[in-house]
């Protein structure tokens, strides 16, 4: 059980790191169109192509995941990537992180500990 908690933890934090690199290549990048040369020089950025590595890498942990947890429990669990992508959004993007983005970031830590609380 613990190897499948540490796996979904690994999840997350490869598919937050993801999003922030393809967020981070996009910004290089300037705006996406769905054009043969900006979809060419998108996907051949190198943030952008690591992003879409550690989200598939992502996703390879997330289904061992699910083969182990039920989904109703492991799925909201996903819903502290929203927390943690405060921080490298803030720290390594530039973004502004308000308090409205904090108390939302409250709300659904408590808002995952009530959905998987399981009573024994």
């Amino acid at each position: 059980m613990l190897l499948t908690f540490g796996l979904l933890f690994a999840a997350m934090c490869l598919t937050v790191t993801g999003e922030v690199l393809l967020k981070y290549g996009l910004n290089q990048l300037g705006e996406f169109s769905f054009t043969p040369p900006i979809i060419w020089r998108t996907f051949t950025n190198v943030p952008v192509f690591m992003g879409f590595v550690l989200i598939f890498g992502g996703a390879l942990f997330w289904l061992y995941v699910i083969s182990r947890f039920d989904l109703s429990f492991a799925y909201p669990l996903l819903g502290l990537n929203y927390v943690l992508i405060l921080i490298p959004s803030w720290l390594i993007l530039g973004e502004q992180v308000t308090l409205r983005n904090i108390l939302g970031a409250f709300i659904i830590v408590l808002g995952v500990f009530v959905v998987t609380w399981r009573t024994q």
